[in-house]
């Protein structure tokens, strides 16, 4: 490419002069293409070690005049093909307008200033995303593809130098991490080691420090592990492999790809060595901690940050913190962990003012919100920006993010669900007008449950009791908060303190629960935003039936049964109102078990509305991935609880690890919050823990449960009795302060014991577990978080691998080992479309409702490359061909795409079938729906000439039906005579029907013509290539006579006449055959037949000559050199054919194969002369006996092929595609010399 001008002082230091010309010198670089010596080995090295560009691009041409010592570079080549063209375009175009020159500065002046113009008429068609990637950057990219054969989907994201341990030796060059995979290259004198790992093959990633590997990073597969060392920041560079590890897990997870936000702002300056996808990645990661900390919705942006103070009038002092704003919310978080946490939206702000500096007070910024709160910020160093910012915040604030005429958006199908992205159209439902009571509406504002919660309603009707001391603790609790509302504020823009933590702690009254609940889960701010929403999608639900309302419909009455709010219809009919709703709005989730139990207790204290929101906060925000269909988020945390148990009680979890216990118990405590094992007012202060601290709280109780245990469990024997003991523990925690009557719990009726064990009070265990397990961290849980979701869901693709080759080894022949190997293959490109695109979405080829054998599938693309690949039928350039009609076939529903299933039907009767199921196949191949009209057209008219013919019986049959219109009603009297017949009939069509022989169609002479190409192709490849070649021939001559004979006993006078006139007309077009045996058959062999023999001879002789000829060479075979020299190697394994005429001379003596005769008229005349005949038709018995009558076929068809290999040259195929790029500048130097 031309790149800017630059001074060159020593011209000749590494580089060898290749070509010269007065103003111009072509270079390549030391070590560079053949020979070079110790030179080239020390030069490859420092390229290598300091990433020079001339290992991108080893060629460059230099521009000089005549006495100066003075070189500028104007241009470099990654190849010599690419530095050629530059320099013949300088020749021709520059050369004789130098010569004019008398000046050499002006020599010099006009070469920059034509080679800058040629440069920006390229800018002019870079794309925007390229624009903003430095140049260095660009240049690592592109030595990036070319080192490692990556396409240019692949997007660079970031490169590191670093050592990669190869044994005990450390190999120093550079780290390439991109979307989808993690590279390595080093050069060091002579000795090159390339890497390339899939991220979603990546099972552990760890950072570690030992004496053998200081400060390293270890990457582990499957199969082994890497490491690698001595970065500049290990910190930076561990980060993002993190990043895109997790990016490769939610495609596993989600099947969705990598999209880069094309929303970011530019930066202000372009920033050395930081790509574009590195800075999306950084605020990616930026949003997610943001989101995290104020629990805000997962659309939420942040703009920036900046450090502050915010005076508290509670505690009248200025508090040091940092203020984040986004484009939705102003919010604070104190420097000191948990003295304050502010969020105020910016629907609720009124005014934002800049107050007087002063001294005392530097830059003050003023907040006041509609609910008369103010809000004093100061220290802010660029104020008058923040201002700014957050005026043009304001001014794209709406009132409300949707309204009742909206579209209703739902989370679909989207990596992050967001409930203002709408993913797919959903027709509004039929509103209610004004003839149309509400009452037929299935949600109405009216409704007892969407205005108040089921325990109001419920206390409403129950007698009132005066409760004594208990009734005075919980109004106590509410004084007490009523008194923190007044000094902190209340609602959404409420100040939350460390004072707020130990109100929670204490239980939150009944009477505040659900206004809390949807405070701290932030949950209160998407009901705020979506007024209405809630009411539309239950229309939209409701009535629908899917897979999700079933399950609903069965769990409904299992949902706490045992309270008196879900024993009528008014609480199941609200809790299959949220459920269907929620499963409809996100279809991904839909409905899992456990949410039915959480979502009635968020009934108990809220309206529908508001437990809708708080559903959507749990599974979407606070519970990631809990309740889809393989429950991955709570595996994750249950791994979490097993590291955190090894940590903090190591001797229990050894122990533990032995019984089985741990795995078994978390799940149900982490997938109910502890509703489902503890007493229901005991885990309902959990719950309140839950919401105002996320999954810690639930950690920390979970370890205080193990703790308090810990003997009985150390004396456990097996799991039955360690589960026991666990389960009587957490039917006896109880809560001695609520108000509300006890509910029995299931679980605690079915225990049993001698004596009943002591109760323990609910807020001793919480001040237990913060007392021994409060140092727990969110920021750890989510770094542990991370290291068990590889795991996770590594383990979750082990087992659907072994669930598919179970479904499926009892249908194949292959073993399981290769099932599971091709299983791998087959996964691998349909990941590959994730990320590298196709025809069609990833989305639409995976769907998580399917079995794992049909979740995922490949489209003809894939699954061409992976029959070049795996087929043992190899066809050179024809196999594209026959993988698309064998895709056709195996394409059952004509959707475009296929399962493994399919795939490996299709491979296992091409390895393991006998000579009769692979001829069978071969056979199928060549008839439609696997032959297309464009591949055969006369095979269609042929096709439409015998369904004409039929239909013109039916109709005769038909009119004489008619004629005996007399005799029906004694038939439909007939009919009635036997349903057990009739019965018996539908059971027999009912019942799969094994294929034979005899229910293949009869094939056409084009379909014939095709088989017989085929089978010319594929034994091109084999060893006994001529014997193959002799016996198809003979084959083909044989069933050529059989297609005859049957012809004249099928067909009636009138078509014989017709048809017999085509041979005659062209009777000196058709060539002679030598059939192999004497006798009879050579006197029947009349023009007719011998026109049809010449066709096959003629398509035999055609699918050699493609194979030799390219297609837009001209028949004359006047072909250029070039041409000559690439297909060189087919010509000679086809020495048999030359351009006009099939050559026998090298062949036995009883072959069947003849030259054309090349005189007289073109290729084209003979075509028309020899035109198939439609009437002409064999069955697949005829082909399989005439095939069982040469030895050599059926040796070649028996012989028993491994895919071992293969499926071995698949894995390295990334390889091999390396050391072709890596060997294309000699292939082009021999090619021009």
């Amino acid at each position: 490419m031309w790149i800017t001008p630059e001074e060159v002082l020593l011209a000749n230091a590494l580089w060898v002069s290749e070509r010269a010309n007065p103003f111009f010198i072509l270079q390549r670089r030391k070590g560079h293409g053949k020979g070079g010596g110790i030179t080239g080995l020390l030069v490859g090295t420092l390229d290598v070690v300091l990433d020079s560009s001339a290992r991108v691009a080893p060629y460059r041409i230099l521009h000089q005049t005549g006495d100066s010592q003075i070189f500028w570079s104007i241009a470099c080549g990654s190849s010599r093909k690419e530095i050629t063209e530059h320099w013949e375009w300088l020749e021709a175009n520059l050369l004789q307008t130098l010569s004019i020159f008398d000046n050499e500065d002006d020599i010099t002046t006009f070469v920059k200033g034509k080679i800058q113009g040629i440069m920006a008429e390229e800018n002019k068609c870079r794309k925007a995303q390229e624009d903003e990637d430095c140049g260095k950057f660009r240049e690592a990219e592109l030595k990036m593809r070319k080192l490692f054969g990556m396409p240019e989907e692949e997007k660079l994201v970031n490169y590191y130098s670093c050592s990669y341990w190869k044994g005990r030796v450390p190999r120093q060059g550079w780290l390439y991490l991109t979307v989808n995979h993690i590279c390595f290259y080093s050069f060091l004198l002579g000795k090159e080691v390339t890497l390339v790992v899939q991220w979603t093959d990546v099972t552990q990633l760890e950072k570690n420090a030992t004496l053998v590997f200081p400060e390293s990073v270890r990457v582990s597969t499957r199969d082994t592990q890497h490491f690698f060392s001595m970065f500049l920041n290990i910190n930076d560079t561990f980060k993002l492999m993190e990043q895109l590890a997790n990016i490769a897990m939610r495609q596993l997870l989600d099947n969705e790809g990598f999209a880069a936000d094309r929303s970011l702002p530019k930066p202000c300056k372009t920033l050395k060595n930081v790509s574009a996808l590195k800075r999306d990645l950084d605020a990616r990661a930026k949003n997610e901690r943001y989101r995290a900390l104020f629990r805000l919705t997962q659309d939420e942006r942040l703009d920036g940050h900046t450090d502050c103070t915010l005076w508290t009038p509670f505690a009248k002092m200025h508090v040091v913190g940092q203020m984040f704003v986004s484009n939705n919310y102003i919010c604070f978080a104190s420097r000191e962990e948990d003295l304050c946490q502010l969020i105020i939206p910016l629907r609720e702000v009124s005014i934002v003012e800049k107050a007087d500096s002063s001294s005392v007070l530097p830059s003050p910024l003023s907040i006041s919100t509609k609910n008369k709160m103010t809000f004093l910020f100061a220290n802010l160093k660029d104020r008058d920006f923040l201002v700014q910012r957050i005026s043009d915040f304001l001014q794209r604030t709406p009132e409300r993010l949707w309204s009742e005429g909206d579209q209703l958006p739902l989370s679909g199908q989207s990596e992050t669900p967001s409930p203002t992205t709408p993913t797919f159209p959903s027709t509004p439902p039929p509103v209610g007008g004004a003839g149309e009571p509400p009452q037929q509406r299935h949600y109405n504002p009216d409704l007892p449950t969407a205005k108040q919660g089921l325990l109001r309603i419920y206390h409403k009707e129950a007698p009132d009791e005066d409760m004594g001391p208990k009734a005075t603790k919980e109004k106590m609790k509410e004084e007490a908060w009523n008194i923190h509302f007044f000094e902190y504020g209340r609602g959404v823009c409420m100040y939350r303190t460390s004072k707020t933590r130990e109100l929670v702690l204490s239980g939150i009254p009944e009477s505040l629960r659900g206004e809390l609940w949807l405070l701290f889960s932030g949950a209160l701010n998407e009901m705020a935003t979506h007024p209405g929403y809630y009411a539309e999608l239950v229309e939209q639900a409701m009535g629908r039936c899917t897979l999700a309302t079933e399950e609903i419909e069965r769990d409904l009455h299992r949902s706490m049964p045992e309270h008196h709010a879900f024993q009528n219809e008014m609480g199941i009919a609200a809790l299959r109102r949220v459920l269907t709703a929620y499963a409809y709005r996100n279809p991904n989730i839909g409905y899992c078990q456990a949410m039915n139990i959480v979502t009635s207790v968020l009934l108990l204290y809220c309206t529908e509305e508001e437990a809708f929101w708080l559903l959507v906060a749990l599974c979407e925000r606070m519970l990631p991935d809990y309740y889809n269909t393989r429950v991955v988020g709570a595996l994750v945390d249950q791994g979490v609880f097993e590291e955190l148990t090894r940590e903090c009680l190591p001797l229990l979890y050894e122990h533990m690890q032995e019984l089985g216990v741990i795995s078994t118990i978390s799940l149900s405590w982490f997938l109910t919050l502890f509703l489902s094992v503890m007493p229901f007012h005991s885990a309902v202060l959990l719950v309140d823990c839950f919401f105002y601290e996320g999954i810690k709280v639930i950690f920390q109780v979970s370890l205080a449960v193990l703790h308090a245990n810990m003997e009985q469990l150390m004396a456990c024997h097996d799991e039955g009795e360690a589960m026991t003991i666990l389960g009587r523990y957490l039917d006896n925690v109880v809560n001695k302060q609520t108000v509300s009557p006890p509910i029995p719990h299931l679980h605690a009726l079915l225990t049993s014991g001698d004596e009943p064990p002591p109760e323990i009070d609910v807020f001793e265990l919480i001040k237990a577990s913060y007392e021994k397990f409060g140092s727990l961290r969110a920021d750890v849980i989510e770094q542990m978080r991370f290291k068990q979701r590889l795991k996770v869901i590594q383990s979750l693709e082990d087992t659907a691998k072994r669930s598919v080759v179970r479904a499926i080894m009892t249908e194949s022949a292959f073993s399981i080992e290769e099932l599971e190997e091709l299983y791998v293959l087959f996964k691998a490109k349909h990941i590959m479309s994730c990320y590298w695109g196709a025809s069609s979405t990833a989305a639409e080829r995976h769907d998580p409702s399917l079995p794992y054998l049909e979740q995922y599938r490949i489209d003809l693309g894939q699954f061409g490359q992976l029959f070049a690949a795996l087929g043992p039928w190899g066809c050179g350039i024809h196999t594209a061909t026959l993988a698309s009609r064998l895709f056709r076939l195996l394409d059952q529903n004509k959707d475009g795409l296929i399962n493994f299933k399919e795939f490996v039907t299709g491979l296992s009767g091409m390895y393991h079938g006998d000579m009769t199921e692979k001829l069978k196949l071969l056979y199928k191949l060549h008839l439609p729906p696997a032959l297309c009209p464009e591949e055969a057209e006369s095979a269609l008219e042929a096709t439409q000439f015998f369904t004409d013919e039929d239909t013109l019986q039916g109709e005769e049959v038909k009119e004489s039906g008619d004629f005996g219109n007399g005799d029906s009603e004694d038939k439909k009297e007939e009919k009635v005579k036997d349903y057990k017949y009739y019965l018996r009939m539908w059971a027999k069509e009912k019942e799969p029907k094994k294929e034979t022989i005899k229910d293949l169609p009869r094939i056409n002479q084009e379909q014939f013509i095709e088989l017989c190409k085929t089978l010319y192709n594929m034994f091109s490849e084999d060893s006994l290539e001529q014997e193959l070649y002799h016996a198809i021939a003979t084959v083909a001559s044989l069933l050529l006579r059989i297609g005859e004979v049957g012809k004249k006993f099928t067909n009636n006078g009138t078509n014989k006449k017709v048809l017999e006139a085509q041979p005659q007309a062209q009777p000196t077009q058709a060539p002679q055959l030598h059939p192999p045996v004497d006798g009879p058959e050579e006197s029947d062999s009349n023009g007719e037949g011998s026109s049809r023999q010449a066709l096959i001879c003629k398509a035999l002789a055609e699918a050699q000559l493609e194979m030799a000829v390219p297609p837009a060479a001209p028949s004359s075979g006047n072909g250029g050199s070039d041409e000559e020299g690439k297909d060189d190697t087919s010509v000679s394994s086809y020495s048999v054919v030359s351009a006009g005429e099939l050559q026998c001379e090298d062949i036995a003596d009883d072959t069947v194969l003849i030259g054309c005769d090349g005189g007289g008229n073109g290729p084209g005349d003979r075509r028309r002369g020899s035109a198939p005949d439609a009437d002409w038709s064999i069955t697949f018995e005829q082909v399989l006996a005439s095939m069982l009558t040469e030895p050599a076929l059926v040796d070649y068809f028996e012989k028993k092929q491994d895919i071992q290999g293969k499926m071995a040259a698949c894995k390295t195929q990334r390889a091999v595609e390396r050391q072709v790029s890596s060997s294309s500048d000699h292939e082009l130097a021999q090619l021009s010399t």
